[in-house]
């Protein structure tokens, strides 16, 4: 049977000419497993394009849609989670095995005369690779994804001259919109791709025309081998490793979602993918004027050493341990590469020191009272989540609308901010110690600014605004979002856009650090006192009352939501603390309170991003595989004894 369709196929088709042409091929020293990095790359390649393309099929290119089209593949799809994982880990796979890939040669000495083209062409694989790496990123649109590609193109602007303008081409614009998600888009999905198919299909016909160098040594390289099937085992074991290690990476290790994408989050500093940390990293060491030479300088020589290698290292001698000059420096600059990258991973973000990202534009930071330096400061800190200002920010505080015409001094402001027990004992403010001398001034010469002469405000207070007000005198005047006739209920409120989206539970981690945990405690535990309240404590979150809770994530986190957006009274005669509505006030923003939600559902034991079809659950999907896949060993090994006899 078997034979009668390869004579079919033979007769229309010169299938057998092409698998002798493609297979017959000596090796000199024989097969090695250190061959088979090529191959592998080929095989990631070949499943990076097949789980992109299914994932067309779902991803939506628009900024306000994209992030939820992936969070919908991802929950929703059957197998889903396994397609974005794979093309997730895949990708970074691509860069370690193209990077292994000439690491080997060059150690091997083979990208010296005639195989200099080679080489050429495995320079151009590394780079569109980094290229796909680049683009590939911002497509999730996902906080993460966001402020790489803000980080990305503004380094790209750093470029003398032409830098502008290669920012503006990037982005569509001056700044991150629809066009600069469409063109990152096309470039990763189509002009990429066909350029990297070129290269390799380039790189194969290079290598074909004057074999494999073999190695070094001239006695090892007499000894012969065939590709098939000597090499071919060789290649199909070493694919299958790689494609079942992704498969554990995505069953145990599955990206985390990040949350949307929040322009208007000041707060989050970024760092690039690991593959671009040492670029990041060597930028601190050229500030200012500096710049250019980090961020162009320092790469553009890097690629020129690397296409110059050949021409340069002309000598026929290829054994490492002859090469010493040429080693050694590539030893040298591979351990910067190395000390850089572990050197970003673990460095303080650059810009951590201060709560508004330096790259964000002025725009887009929503000042209380003007884009001053200590009014972005004051939103950033959180501030605005107790305390109002020009009839925008939360009502636990005292408002501060007209703080400059109080009489305090100075110091008695920078006490207040940095030890505020010290003059309200009682007071669930927390002591901001980490602010450096100049944020403090900033912060404080804002404050000293509200009210005064030339103030904006149209706030119209009554005679107690002129007293020091206590924590309990003034939220004794809190006036809840939520009328008090339907005290600690928010049933009769619709839960926000918050609520259909998947946050992050990390960015969630911080914000309940800096806004909900003076109220509900660490990790929503404590048992916070409420005078005037009937349960007299602050209601926990972790466990959340019963009638919130849902094993449904998303009934779960529109029951939250509810209280988040639009706050709550809680039930007794007069409650102290009452919970604003930091969505009605504008206190947070979406994204912010979707990422709320994700971490306080952690805290009850729900994942917000459960899987709600997945097809099969991904430890089960890993029972079942493991067993195929040692069982596919056992049959290809056998086939190959067979052959090799």
């Amino acid at each position: 049977m078997v034979s009668n369709i390869r004579n079919w196929l033979n007769e229309r088709w010169p299938f057998s000419s092409l698998f002798h042409l493609a297979t017959d091929e000596e090796i000199p020293g024989g097969s090695s497993f250190s061959y088979t990095l090529g191959s592998a790359i080929l095989t990631v390649f070949i499943l990076q394009a097949a789980t992109g393309i299914i994932q067309l099929f779902y991803y939506v290119p628009a900024v306000d849609h994209a992030y939820d089209s992936i969070s919908f593949l991802r929950t929703k799809v059957p197998f889903g989670w396994l397609i974005n994982g794979l093309h997730y880990w895949g990708a970074n796979a691509m860069i370690v095995l193209v990077a292994l890939h000439i690491l080997r040669v060059f150690i091997w000495g083979a990208y010296k005369n005639p195989r200099e083209l080679t080489w050429l062409f495995g320079i151009g694989l590394l780079l569109t690779t980094m290229g796909l790496s680049f683009t590939g990123g911002p497509l999730p649109w996902d906080q993460k994804s966001y402020w790489e590609a803000e980080v990305g193109t503004s380094i790209a602007g750093a470029v003398p001259v032409i830098g502008d303008l290669i920012k503006r081409i990037l982005r569509g614009g001056d700044e991150l919109g629809q066009l600069t998600l469409s063109r990152f888009f096309i470039v990763h999905t189509a002009i990429l791709p066909v350029t990297l198919l070129t290269l390799i299909g380039a790189h194969l016909i290079a290598l074909r025309r004057f074999g494999s160098a073999g190695p070094w040594d001239k006695t090892r390289k007499e000894l012969k081998g065939q590709f098939w099937p000597d090499q071919v085992f060789k290649d199909v074991f070493v694919g299958t490793v790689v494609i079942f290690v992704l498969i554990v990476l995505s069953v145990y290790a599955p990206k985390p979602f990040n949350g949307p994408a929040d322009p208007l989050d000041s707060s989050y500093i970024p760092k690039p993918e690991w593959n671009f940390l040492f670029l990041y990293e060597a930028l601190k060491f050229f500030p200012g004027k500096l710049e250019p030479i980090g961020s162009v300088g320092m790469p553009l020589l890097l690629v020129l050493l690397m296409v110059a290698l050949p021409f340069l290292d002309r000598k026929p001698e290829r054994n490492p341990v002859k090469r010493p000059i040429v080693m050694v420096s590539a030893f040298i600059l591979g351990l910067i590469l190395i000390l850089l990258t572990i050197g970003g991973l673990y460095s303080k973000a650059v810009g951590a020191e201060t709560p508004a990202s330096s790259s964000t534009p002025a725009s887009k930071i929503s000042a209380l009272q003007n884009n001053s330096k200590g009014a972005e400061l004051f939103q950033s800190l959180g501030c605005t989540s107790c305390h109002r200002v020009n009839n925008n920010g939360g009502t636990v505080g005292p408002d501060l609308s007209f703080e400059g015409q109080q009489g305090r001094t100075r110091d008695w402001l920078i006490t207040q901010i940095k030890n505020p027990r010290a003059n309200f004992p009682n007071t669930i403010m927390p002591s901001y110690t980490s602010l450096s001398d100049q944020q403090m001034n900033e912060l404080v010469s804002y404050l000293l600014s509200l009210g005064t002469k030339g103030s904006k405000s149209k706030i119209q207070v009554d005679d107690t605004s002129s007293r020091k007000l206590t924590p309990s005198a003034s939220l004794s005047k809190i006036v809840s979002p939520i009328d008090s006739s339907s005290a600690g209920s928010t049933t009769e409120k619709e839960p926000g856009p918050a609520a259909k989206i998947i946050g992050s539970v990390d960015r969630g981690a911080e914000l309940f650090k800096g806004k909900c945990s003076f109220c509900h405690g660490s990790e929503g535990m404590d048992k916070v006192p409420n005078p005037g309240s009937d349960d007299g404590t602050v209601p926990p979150l972790n466990p959340i009352d019963e009638e919130l809770s849902s094993r449904d994530p998303q009934l779960f986190a529109e029951n939250v939501d509810r209280f988040i957006q639009h706050g709550s009274i809680p039930s007794g005669p007069n409650p102290q603390l009452r919970m604003p509505g930091f969505g009605d006030n504008n206190v947070l923003t979406q994204p912010q309170i979707s990422n709320l939600e994700a971490y306080i559902l952690r805290l009850n034991g729900i994942n917000r991003a459960q899987l709600l079809n997945p097809g099969m659950q991904p430890h089960r999907f890993f029972a079942i595989v493991t067993p195929l896949y040692v069982l596919f060993l056992l049959v290809i090994g056998g086939i190959y004894l067979r052959l090799s006899k």
